[in-house]
């Protein structure tokens, strides 16, 4: 029966370094059968080797290397791949020698001669740390991104289909192009489509492109080594490798510098790079997702943006239409935002007027998804009742939607609200509004609860 701990550990890339032949082909088995990818090596100079070509989740060291020692190769490990676990073998276990090996940054320790089940509850411990860190990882970026999830859901055959093909292309491995106006959503979409995949319970990496130089760029995507360039203190190794087993999102490919574009090409190509002021190369298993705004054909004709990366990036296209296409969306996303923005301002909102609803429709929304979710966020902060009404929405959206006139084709709900809202407007007192409305005060502060005013 499988255990729980082998349900945990499923899925490392493991490095063994051992110079007795027939410990490694036992631990290589042993990993292997678990499902884990393994590479081994017999000395430490192959073994930093490895380490600097591809990222590894967990390694076993010898104590032992012929005339080396493993406890010293644990930082050069660690240099290269700092959250890598390091897990000591040793048929010379003592208090002294786990007490050194913690010292260096090892994770662990286990006794020659081991056992398979020793090898996977160990295992199985460091599969659940970083499971954990990834998912940290995650939830940091998440955090620094608060958003209020955005409903996929649609009444537009437009929208619709690009949600059909993004479900689909998730389970395979194709790199995906989303295209679309700023704020429509490419980065939530890119998200739904890594979490919708076999990558999902891995790593997750953003990168926009044009917020950073392009020296800048390369550092943050490939990584660099120390020194490389003035304010490099220290090794930096990338998103790429940060995000192994996971999923890349390069937002706004089309501003992606020309100096960088042929080694984005060559790791789509080949998934191999080098750390900027490093020659070694590394590799990594990471799937891209990138996202644009702009006309690529175009940028290609112009010789901005090179034509086989384009292609490369272009496998899978999925087209985002504007909001301004999509008022039945337009609403049905506004009150979600809403339910979101009042829990977090601590407030509890039964909804919008019809006024606001009707606002938020007819506006053209140049901002898209992202300007309705900083529209509806004033509005929560802003209105004191438990209805948002028309006059919490920037002038700019509210005063472009026509006033209503009798014999429209409205609501009679629509006409009081519009009426009323005038009528206040034009008295100075509540109770002048009333009079002038036929009502008393206590019919009027239930209307204006109603519609928000």
């Amino acid at each position: 029966m499988m255990t729980d701990s082998y349900n945990k550990s499923a899925g490392l890339s493991i490095l063994i370094v051992d110079d007795e032949a027939n410990i490694r082909k036992t631990l290589s088995v042993c990993l292997e059968s678990r499902g884990h990818r393994v590479t081994s090596v017999s000395n430490a100079k192959d073994a930093r080797t490895e380490a600097d070509r591809q990222v590894f989740d967990l390694s076993f060291v010898d104590l032992r290397l012929g005339t080396e020692s493993g406890l010293d190769l644990i930082p050069s490990l660690l240099g290269a791949c700092p959250w890598l676990k390091i897990v000591v073998i040793t048929a010379y276990a003592s208090v002294d020698t786990a007490v050194e090996a913690m010292r260096r940054g090892a994770t662990d320790y286990i006794p020659k001669p081991f056992t398979p089940e020793q090898v996977e509850l160990v295992t199985g411990r460091v599969a659940t740390v970083r499971s954990m860190e990834q998912r940290i990882a995650t939830l940091k970026e998440d955090l620094e991104r608060l958003h209020p999830e955005v409903s996929f859901s649609s009444q537009y055959p437009d929208m619709q289909r690009a949600m059909e093909l993004a479900r689909q292309v998730a389970a395979s491995e194709a790199v995906v192009l989303l295209r679309g106006p700023s704020g429509t959503g490419k980065t939530v979409l890119a998200r739904a489509i890594h979490g919708w995949s076999r990558r999902a319970d891995k790593p997750l990496a953003i990168i926009s492109c044009p917020t950073l130089s392009p020296q800048l760029l390369e550092s943050e995507l490939f990584g660099h080594v120390k020194g490389a360039f003035t304010g490099a203190f220290r090794d930096n190794p990338g998103r790429v490798a940060a995000c192994e087993g996971g999923t890349l999102f390069l937002d706004e490919i089309g501003d992606l510098p020309p100096a960088i574009q042929p080694k984005l090409l060559r790791f789509i190509q080949d998934r191999e790079y080098e750390r900027v002021g490093d020659q070694r190369t590394r590799k990594a298993d990471v799937r891209i997702i990138t996202a644009t705004n702009t006309d690529l054909d175009k940028a290609v004709k112009q010789g901005r943006f090179r034509e086989d990366l384009y292609y490369r990036l272009n496998v899978i296209q999925i087209d985002l239409p504007p909001l301004a296409d999509r008022p039945d969306d337009v609403e049905n996303l506004a009150k979600d935002m809403l339910g979101f923005f009042g829990a977090q301002n601590h407030k509890v909102f039964r909804g919008l007027s019809q006024g606001a609803v009707s606002a938020l429709r007819n506006y053209s929304w140049p901002g898209n998804i992202r300007e309705l979710r900083n529209v509806i966020e004033r509005a929560a902060i802003l209105c004191m009742t438990d209805i948002v009404g028309i006059e919490h929405l920037p002038a700019l959206i509210a005063l472009r939607t026509p006033p209503v006139q009798l014999g429209d084709h409205t609501s009679l709900e629509v006409i009081e609200e519009n009426h009323i809202r005038r009528v206040i407007a034009s008295t100075r007192s509540l109770q002048e509004a009333a009079d002038i409305l036929g009502i008393d005060q206590a019919t009027l502060w239930r209307k204006r609860k109603q519609y928000g005013i």
